[in-house]
């Protein structure tokens, strides 16, 4: 469902932002404009609102794959009371952080399709949040020769990716990192 008042919305987004800076402390400059309603090609929504964030605190919000960045994308989606399929009807993004994003995993997908499909063996990337499994299946489309699914459940859903036609092929799941134990600060596995 599109947003229905592109005006107000952008106007609640504004303010939510001028609340940042002020109680915040941060120190960012932003610019929001409505995006033309078009569809992508795999039928979802494009954005509406794009906000395109400046200013000193930019490395801060992109720090760390960008996790304020996607933090700050889901606050002002709740803000105007998306639902959770409608969040990617409002774009933020700062100093092309998403467009450098998106040419990474399409580096990434093209190596991994690669190694499918000369080895013949699925391959399965670490568990990761909805969104980056999109992000992932997107990458791969226009991708010759592989097919992409998510297996696993809630945390530790990952995106496999199959030669064309072997999606039933079994697939090892990725390896779980290994937890610290907490204490002391220190690594006590030895």
């Amino acid at each position: 469902m599109p947003i229905d008042d592109l005006q107000q919305s952008a106007q609640k987004i504004a303010g939510f932002l001028s609340t940042l800076n002020k109680l915040g402390g941060m120190r960012l400059r932003y610019r929001i404009s409505a995006g033309d309603g078009a569809v992508h090609e795999d039928g979802s929504a494009a954005p509406q609102l794009c906000v395109e964030l400046a200013g000193p605190d930019v490395p801060l919000v992109i720090q760390h794959n960008g996790e304020l960045l996607r933090a700050l994308e889901t606050i002002a989606a709740q803000i105007l009371r998306l639902d959770q399929r409608e969040q990617d009807l409002i774009s933020f993004d700062a100093d092309n952080f998403k467009a450098l994003q998106l040419q990474q995993l399409r580096m990434t997908a093209e190596t991994a399709a690669e190694k499918v499909r000369s080895s013949g063996i699925p391959y399965a990337f670490p568990p990761m949040n909805s969104r980056d499994r999109r992000q992932m299946h997107m990458a791969f489309r226009g991708i010759e020769g592989v097919e992409t699914a998510s297996s696993g459940e809630g945390p530790d859903r990952f995106l496999a990716v199959y030669p064309e036609g072997k999606s039933h092929l079994p697939v090892t799941p990725p390896a779980k990192p290994r937890s610290f134990e907490r204490g002391g600060g220190r690594d006590r596995r030895r």
